[in-house]
């Protein structure tokens, strides 16, 4: 009876925490889509790329199963903010690109 007991404890720790170990590897994954809609929308406002820079920077976090919630440009610099849903988790990273001075 003990073993039943330990064993349905076990699943019920599984059943918590394996999902926010999704929302955990995920997270690397929109911090990629993020930091290459930065890099898309930099290369489109100094011309390496034809377009507008947040527009591409909308193609390249869609690419990367994210969805774009912020542009700005400034300059050369790029700051763009991309989210994606996980589990009923909103993740939300925000990443820079262009020269540094």
């Amino acid at each position: 009876m003990l073993a039943v007991g330990v064993a349905g404890a076990i699943l019920c720790l599984a059943a918590m925490v394996i999902p926010l170990y999704a929302v955990l590897a995920a997270r690397s994954a929109v911090a990629g889509a993020a930091d290459a809609a930065a890099l898309a929308a930099a290369d489109a406002r100094v011309g390496a790329v034809t377009g507008y820079p947040c527009v591409r920077a909308a193609e390249a976090a869609a690419g990367n199963g994210a969805t774009v919630t912020a542009c700005a440009v400034d300059g050369l610099v790029a700051t763009v903010t991309v989210q994606r849903q996980i589990a009923g988790f909103t993740i939300e990273i925000t990443s820079s690109a262009g020269p540094r001075d």
